[in-house]
């Protein structure tokens, strides 16, 4: 035991106590220590865990039937030389699968998305929780926030709640689902890291929530949700895998896209026509103005709203609609959050004085956004969309395939059954309705009712897979 030094005797004469007295008491305070956490105290604890871990299920189970898996397909032009050599001459060149998710956010079938996700897709199709597998269309995208809406012809689904992504403080809790790696409905946990991340050079508009609840390929274009079940953001995009950094298209700017998607087909984004940037303390100390002042303008676009506003360059915006702006990414998210056509009070600095003028929003101009692959399909293939023939023994051994001539698919119609069932290029067909190594006629002819059920192998695997008109 340490000794007690003169400040101690000090404080123990005015607590009226004796050096023996304290001596216990330092005695009874290790010995509960060494006896760790009482009972109660650990049932308080595990009380709290379980609060925790039943706010993160109810999360899962409120938002799981408002997410979906997205699987596409697309042209491969890093197919391997078998699928090369069996598809040469044919209209259907090899294609590539893959897989993002969605959260459905209207009743009858619409669901927001990626932009990436089903950029150069021939065909879309959406697994729902419930099981069914639905082929989807494109209703619209948006690459400079890298959203788009696709939408399934179906009633009653269960439409995601948004929240508002401005009310989220960095720090609260956040739930991630969606599709990682194809393992449909997958949960992660973690909290908002933060917010108004930009400038990562990804796309056009840039004003992400970070988080460290782990996301991976294929959850893009998934719910990230508050414990509320509500969804605050669009998870777009990771920085290095396992990194535990993720981001998110907030809520706000994800709904009013998607809204306008859904309308027109397109987003009509707020401009003021200014360039700004960032008031670095070299420049705020010789405009003798605080750096956190505003967004510099350096440049007013001819015939723009800014330009009739009076807004000159040099000019520093510090307030749009009554609300502080502290950089050029400020401006840029007070702007985008009005519609085109309002009018909105700024607040200017101009040589240390403060001036008040009205701005009223134009349309930002963007070139059209090109059509997909998808969206040039035209009339979606008639009967099982299935290409087969026979190989002689000779090319079934250069393909690597088994010597006995075993009907091979050489084509499969973008949008077909065939494709939603999942068969590709180079599919041998074992087995056709309980036929054991049939002919490419004798799959013809069991084709004929507008219905197969197919045993196919691809490469050292095989699996079932029916198909219908």
């Amino acid at each position: 035991m340490r000794p007690l030094t003169l400040r101690s005797l000090v404080v123990l004469a005015c607590l009226g106590l004796s050096a023996p007295a304290l001596a216990q008491a330092q005695k009874e305070k290790v010995s509960a220590q060494a006896q760790g956490p009482s009972p109660a105290q650990v049932q308080a604890s595990q009380a709290e865990a379980r609060k925790l871990s039943d706010a993160f299920v109810n999360v899962a189970e409120r938002v799981s039937p408002s997410v979906v898996q997205i699987d596409v397909t697309a042209r491969d032009e890093n197919a391997d030389q078998i699928l090369r050599w069996i598809g040469r001459g044919s209209s259907d060149s090899p294609v590539a699968r893959g897989t993002g998710s969605g959260v459905v956010f209207t009743p009858d079938g619409a669901i927001l998305t990626n932009n990436h996700v089903i950029e150069g897709a021939l065909t879309i199709n959406v697994h729902l929780r419930d099981g069914r597998f639905l082929p989807a269309r494109l209703v619209g995208r948006d690459p400079a926030t890298d959203l788009a809406v696709i939408k399934v012809d179906t009633q009653g689904l269960v439409a995601a709640k948004f929240a508002d992504s401005d009310a989220m403080k960095v720090g609260e809790w956040v739930v991630a689902i969606g599709s990682p790696f194809g393992l449909g409905y997958t949960v992660t946990t973690g909290v908002l890291s933060a917010k108004g991340r930009g400038q990562l050079g990804m796309n056009l508009i840039e004003d992400y929530l970070q988080t460290d609840a782990s996301i991976n390929p294929g959850n893009s274009g998934g719910p990230l949700c508050d414990l509320e079940g509500r969804v605050v953001g669009i998870n777009t995009m990771i920085v290095g895998r396992g990194s535990g950094i993720g981001f998110a298209v907030p809520s706000n700017m994800a709904r009013r896209a998607a809204e306008q998607i859904l309308k027109s087909g397109r987003v009509e984004r707020a401009w003021i026509g200014v360039g700004a940037q960032d008031l670095s303390p070299e420049l705020a100390t010789v405009m003798k103005v605080d750096p956190r002042a505003g967004a510099l303008v350096n440049a007013v676009g001819d015939n723009s709203p800014a330009k009739r506003a009076q807004i000159k360059p040099g000019d520093v915006i510090a307030a749009v609609a009554a609300r502080p702006i502290h950089d050029s990414h400020d401006l840029t998210r007070e702007v985008l959050s009005h519609d085109v056509g309002q009018t909105l009070e700024l607040e200017v600095l101009r040589d240390g004085k403060r001036y008040g003028t009205k701005v009223t929003l134009a349309a930002r101009p963007e070139p059209a956004v090109p059509p997909i692959p998808v969206q040039q399909q035209g009339v979606p293939q008639p009967g099982l969309g299935l290409t087969v023939r026979d190989l002689t023994p000779q090319q079934a051994s250069q393909a690597g395939l088994p010597s006995k001539a075993l009907p091979l698919i050489t084509g499969i119609s973008p949008g077909s059954s065939a494709d939603r069932a999942g068969l590709k290029v180079g599919d041998v067909i074992v087995e056709v309705d309980g036929t054991s190594e049939p002919t490419s006629s004798q799959v013809q002819q069991a084709a004929a009712d507008g219905q197969l059920l197919l045993r196919v192998k691809r490469r050292e695997s095989s699996f079932y897979a029916a198909l219908k008109k």
